[in-house]
């Protein structure tokens, strides 16, 4: 019955992230010490939270569809789930802060692992999810007392102690005294992190008080969907790092992610202080068509068309989210604040329609670059940038995105313009939906597979384009990074495997070759349904991909042709980072019409590009950067000296200054000129709140605040480089006779 249910659900190769549509600044993570010891064994949780059958229902549910479905199914044993309690422990408690040993011992001691897998299985018991919560939300209420107590006392900046600045792969503290101490240093270093930001230390006490004030009023908001969902996710992780299990509600912006679209009033909010502000108005939605709202201005109440309004201050983000979307054509009350209102008082009713809401942010994006050529003159060359693989969901709805159609519109509209060729940057694109990957390549081939996918039986399905036109075939460029995951690197791989396109990038990209679809859990579990209740939903691997050749992309990725530095080769983010990442293996090759670049323009190709890193100024000033980014990340602690801190700050802001002056300085001389297109209509200037005045720009980030309004900055090394490959493979690959034929006026 189960597998009868699953069988008609659409595959997805799921993206790295998903980002929500609103956002909220995420609470700065921990604090410091203390005049009493926390408790070694706490009161009872003020409102302990309780699982309702409904959630014992999907728990057992979970697990037979991971027993029954998942690719990994073999794999898992009762023992296994030996690393469920600790996983739950450091989904909520990540930086482990504020649990202790004597917790996880006392917990785990209470749920063995001979028994857990049963109690979890066969009779659906949540009582160790919920044991953990309520053990950590009384942790934490106990620990915020002491730091409001603990900050009322001075503190010494002239230690020469230090502070860890990942404690993910530490131990929790192992009893209370040792918690405090671990929290003295913790508090030490957020009033330093404020004091460096040029506040008083009385302005960094009131400062530090409200942040973790706060990480309290959001405990108010975790129901049981919550705890369920952290809990569920851990037992899913036993199977792969992608399987996972979604309440209700962050199902819904899965949802929305995957089409780009929602019902709403077309406004990114974000929390400070507790109270709601509009960070920024997206263009063309009913905020912004209202002319009646700002940025800054605070959402304090919402009410539906007829409906009393509901205090919104101090509520969770996602909650008031909940109450501001709804049906196209519905209305919705607000109750502003303005942001520039000279008295605080002054209020104001605001009234919108919902509407549909396109992402067009997010959508594919384009643009001419116009690269010199060696006749002192210029010649076009196209990128094509795609954030994820989005497109239509079940409903097949013909108002909603389709990456594959936005591409195809691209190309047609640079091809109008006469390009000599074609960049598909692919850097920031973690994935999405596989059909999307597969209709996307045939752009670029004739026909032929396109992926191959092994079930867990060992049974193998190939997918290929069988539309015999192609959209583009001109000389093609593929950019990847170590975030290119999933569809792009079917995309990447399967044009490298045709020979179509030369693919540059991080030494390699990713590593996610694995193939997850998402059920609803109201459709394997029919009585959920009757009863009226909202159900999650689980997403579980189901198969692996093979690129036409038979190789997996699973943990090694797709290598590129050419290699350019890279930050990313430094950083923890690959598929072989995360815990119980499949195996990479092969398959046999599927029969496809590769044309493989011959060697030896590859080997030219290579060789051009090798001497430009290694003369031009621009990769001088990238392995600069990469030295620097090095050095900072050997730096497993942080000195809690305050004048230690203002001299490695100071040493900071020197490189930085020294770096933006040198890029801006490459802008002025040597900056490619670009015309950008869109597949909607260009977009108005981006209407969002300005930026404190003493806030520091992140390193790394400053090239990307800087480009303002344009998708594209005038210093992307990566890019340019890709341009030059792509302006040598033209050379290289396009008969003299051609060349010449395509630059004649």
């Amino acid at each position: 019955m189960l597998l009868r249910c699953l069988q008609s659900l659409p595959l997805l190769l799921l993206s790295l992230v998903t980002p929500f549509i609103v956002t909220a600044a995420p609470p700065a993570s921990s604090p410091a010490s203390s005049p009493a010891a926390a408790p070694a064994t706490p009161a009872p949780v003020v409102r302990p939270l309780t699982p309702s059958p409904g959630l014992s229902l999907e728990l057992r549910g979970l697990v037979r569809l991971l027993e029954e479905y998942h690719f990994n199914r073999d794999k898992i044993t009762p023992a296994s789930y030996s690393e469920v309690i600790p996983n739950t422990f450091k989904a909520l408690d990540g930086q482990k802060l504020f649990l202790l040993g004597t917790d996880l011992a006392e917990i785990q001691a209470r749920n063995r692992t001979e028994n857990l897998y049963w109690n979890l299985a066969t009779l659906g018991k949540l009582d160790p999810a919920f044991a953990i919560y309520n053990r950590y939300e009384q942790r934490v209420r106990d620990r915020v007392s002491w730091i409001n107590a603990r900050l009322a006392r001075d503190f010494d900046f002239t230690t020469q102690a230090t502070y860890p600045l990942d404690r993910s792969k530490l131990d929790w503290p192992a009893n209370a005294e040792e918690a405090d101490a671990l929290w003295e240093n913790r508090l030490r270093f957020d009033l330093l992190q404020e004091l460096l930001n040029k506040k008083t230390i009385e302005e960094a006490r009131t400062t530090i008080a409200k942040r973790y004030d706060r990480i309290v009023k959001n405990l108010d908001d975790f129901d049981a969907n919550d705890v369920a969902e952290v809990f569920l996710t851990s037992i899913a992780g036993l199977y792969d790092p992608h399987s996972t299990y979604f309440s209700p509600d962050t199902y819904a912006d899965f949802s929305i992610n995957m089409r780009l679209q929602l019902f709403g009033i077309g406004a990114l909010l974000g929390l400070e202080e507790d109270v709601c502000v509009l960070k920024e108005i997206i263009p063309g939605g009913p905020a912004d068509l209202s002319r009646s709202l700002k940025p800054n201005d605070k959402i304090l109440a919402v009410a539906q068309e007829k409906g009393e309004f509901v205090e919104v201050v101090g509520m969770k983000l996602r909650r008031i989210v909940q109450q501001i979307r709804g049906e196209k054509g519905t209305k919705v009350r607000l109750l502003i604040q303005p942001g520039d209102a000279a008295d605080a008082a002054v209020r104001k009713e605001v009234v919108l329609v919902r509407d549909l809401i396109n992402l067009d942010s997010a959508r594919a994006h384009g643009a001419i670059f116009q690269l010199p050529d060696h006749k002192g003159g210029t010649r076009p060359y196209g990128v094509i940038t795609l954030p994820t693989f989005y497109g239509r969901d079940s409903r097949d709805s013909k108002d909603q995105n389709s990456a594959t159609d936005d591409i195809a519109t691209l190309i047609t509209r640079l091809k109008e313009q006469g390009i000599d060729g074609l960049v598909l940057d692919l850097r920031r694109n973690g994935g999405g939906l596989l059909n999307e990957a597969v209709s996307l390549t045939g752009l670029f081939i004739p026909s032929g597979p396109v992926v191959q996918i092994k079930s867990s039986a060992g049974e193998v399905k190939i997918d290929e384009d069988k539309d015999p036109s192609v959209a583009y075939d001109g000389p093609l460029v593929v950019l990847t990074s170590r975030f290119s995951a999933s569809a792009s690197e079917i995309v990447a791989g399967a044009l490298q495997n045709y020979g179509r396109a030369v693919v540059i990038g991080d030494t390699s990209t990713h590593g996610k070759g694995t193939v997850q679809t998402v059920i609803e859990m109201g459709n394997i579990l029919p009585q959920l349904t009757r009863r009226g209740q909202t159900a999650g939903a689980s997403k579980v691997t189901v198969q692996k991909f093979y690129l036409p050749n038979g190789a997996s992309t699973q943990l090694k990725g797709v290598v590129p042709d050419v290699v350019i530095p890279s930050i990313d080769e430094f950083l923890p983010i690959g598929e072989q980072d995360l815990p119980h990442a499949l195996v990479w293996d092969e398959i046999s090759t599927s029969f496809f019409d590769a044309k493989p670049i011959p060697p030896a323009s590859m080997s030219l190709l290579k060789t051009r590009s090798a001497e430009r890193i290694a003369a031009l100024p621009e990769f001088s000033l990238l392995k600069k950067s990469i030295d620097r980014f090095k050095i900072r990340q050997e730096e497993k602690n942080i000195s809690l000296n305050l004048e230690n801190r203002r001299s490695l700050k100071a040493e900071d802001k020197s490189f930085r200054d020294q770096t933006t002056a040198e890029r801006k300085a490459l802008e002025a001389s040597d900056a490619y000129p670009f015309k950008e297109y869109f597949v909607a209509p260009p977009p108005p200037p981006r209407i969002k709140a300005e930026k404190p005045a003493d806030e520091d720009a992140a390193d790394g980030l400053a090239e990307e605040e800087e480009a303002g309004d344009q998708r594209y900055a005038k210093m992307d090394v990566y890019l340019r480089e890709s341009l030059r490959v792509l302006a040598d493979l033209r050379q290289v690959t396009t008969p003299p006779t051609e060349i010449a034929q395509a630059q004649k006026p």
